[in-house]
């Protein structure tokens, strides 16, 4: 579990082929989790919205093994070397809970279809996946490449994020670019009270 609120950028070091996937590295560029606590074999961390597991780790880099359903399901199979990552280690007892309920679990990929700029705020308009549309409501969570954010607007097809100065200096958001695709996890609070409601009026029609 994460909160979608970002420590750090990486940058990816090597991508190669195993007869699971990929070993994913990454440079973490000197970070370590706040707090003060190691990263250690096992541990989950979200990259780029993405829940991996480290399997081998030194003072500079992180590996990860990423199969293909990941790379297949994520922007993580479209990165090269040297792109950039948001990296965040998963959640603790003492860990401020600063943005959402995030679960690296990646429900489809977005499209960047718009980005404006006013009075120093950037707007992005994302599309995603039509499925995901009646998850994302005005104001509540969303969370795009492992970034927490609060949805400002709703179309039929589309939804809109205001990113402010500090998003943009500590995640990777300010490279993005018309056509650009994220990793989209729309809330999980979102996605259960559909479902319920789905499963509830499934019963009524039946009976």
């Amino acid at each position: 579990m994460f909160t979608g609120i970002v420590q750090a950028k990486g940058s990816i070091a090597s991508l190669v082929p195993t007869q699971a996937g990929v070993r994913l590295t990454i440079n973490r560029h000197g970070w370590k989790p706040a707090g003060g606590l190691e990263i250690n074999h096992g541990d989950s961390i979200c990259v780029s919205g993405v829940c991996l597991t480290v399997t081998a780790f030194n003072d500079q880099t992180l590996s990860f093994d990423v199969i293909p359903e990941t790379l297949a399901m994520t922007k993580l199979g479209k990165l090269g070397q040297g792109d950039s990552v948001n990296l965040e280690p998963s959640v603790t007892a003492a860990t401020p809970m600063g943005g959402h309920f995030v679960q690296g679990h990646v429900d489809g990929l977005g499209v960047v279809s718009s980005i404006s700029q006013d009075q120093g705020q950037w707007r992005v308009t994302v599309t995603p996946p039509a499925a995901l549309m009646e998850y994302i409501i005005p104001k509540g969570s969303i969370t795009l490449d492992g970034v927490s954010l609060t949805i400002a607007s709703v179309t039929r097809d589309s939804f809109d994020v205001a990113l402010i100065p500090t998003t943009l200096s500590l995640t990777t958001l300010a490279s993005l670019k018309q056509g650009d695709v994220l990793n989209v996890e729309t809330d999980i609070l979102s996605r259960t009270i559909v479902h319920h409601l789905k499963r509830m009026t499934e019963k009524v029609t039946s009976t």
